[in-house]
């Protein structure tokens, strides 16, 4: 029976202790839910896999508590060193090459020599991550595929009564809506993977050179390096129709701005507040059964991370 608990000392050593038993737990961090694992546990991260119906073609992000021990399992270069200290704890991931020595366990890197690695802002799964001793391994707390969640409520939806995540760590809302930033080195340039909560101009202006974004094109479905690269992923279970100013009569629009009425994304226009709100609404008319319109989202700053999840749930 999958049970959702408000976070205190009592439920965080609740979660460290299922964690140890090779169970699962879902908690919240500063970009959407996560759905946990012991890092090290090879039977704990194969269930991740199983439950989120997750291609094991496709890795995980390991969470640290610090960059040091994200030192002692990932090579970290100068750049994404800088980036990282710049920046951690915070909605950034770095893809770094996998130090051989290390007891993390081999199948959450998908068959690559890589791993990625963030240190959350979020400070349950901090304190999770220094009791239990060990990273631990973390997607976003949904179905392959579908929704990621930003409430507790919505990955109880996802995976009531599972066996394998006896415990949900209720955090309310959460802050930043979209998946960590996930960049990485090639032939010495900084590259993003995928879009998030850190925009590609403050990473720019971290390190003063350009980043170059790497097309979903240029990677197989079967052998990704990154998490997040599916050309398909994010969707809601109901049609959706993106940048949209005029809705047909059996679809809730959702504005941007303004000009448009409730439901609004963000009636300032404000692209963090529109964040934080899109998976959050995408789920709630989901769960009402409505097809849905999205108005255009400006493609800059977080609005790129916006219209990347939008742009691959239509797909």
């Amino acid at each position: 029976m999958t049970k959702i608990k408000k976070i205190n000392n009592k439920t965080i050593n609740e979660a460290v202790e299922l964690l140890q038993e090779g169970k699962l737990i879902g908690f919240p961090t500063e970009t959407v839910y996560g759905l946990g694992a012991d890092a090290t546990n090879q039977k704990a991260i194969l269930k991740i896999y199983k439950n989120k119906k997750r291609p094991k073609s496709n890795p995980l992000i390991v969470h640290t508590e610090t960059i040091e021990q994200a030192s002692s399992i990932g090579v970290f270069n100068s750049k994404i060193e800088k980036i990282a200290k710049d920046i951690w704890p915070g909605p950034l991931t770095v893809i770094v090459k996998k130090r051989e020595n290390s007891n993390i366990c081999k199948e959450l890197c998908a068959g690559n020599d890589t791993i990625a690695i963030r240190v959350s802002s979020n400070k349950t799964i901090l304190a999770i991550i220094k009791k239990l001793g060990n990273p631990i391994a973390a997607p976003s707390a949904n179905k392959s595929g579908m929704l990621s969640p930003t409430s507790a409520a919505h990955v109880e939806k996802q995976f009531k009564n599972n066996i394998d995540i006896p415990l949900i760590l209720d955090g309310g809302k959460t802050k930043i809506g979209v998946e960590s930033t996930v960049i990485g080195i090639k032939n010495n340039n900084i590259i993003i993977y995928r879009h998030g909560g850190i925009t590609k101009e403050r990473l720019e202006k971290k390190v003063n050179e350009k980043i170059i974004d790497l097309k979903h094109a240029d990677f197989s479905e079967k052998s990704n390096i990154s998490p997040g690269m599916l050309k398909k992923h994010y969707s809601p279970t109901v049609p959706l129709r993106i940048n949209i100013t005029n809705p047909r009569s059996d679809e809730i629009l959702i504005g941007f701005g303004k000009k448009y009425k409730e439901p609004n994304l963000s009636k300032s226009g404000d692209l963090d507040e529109a964040a934080a709100n899109l998976f959050y609404f995408l789920e709630k008319y989901e769960a009402k059964g409505n097809k849905i319109a999205i108005a255009p989202i400006p493609n800059i700053g977080i609005g790129v991370a916006i219209n990347d999840r939008l742009n691959r749930a239509v797909q």
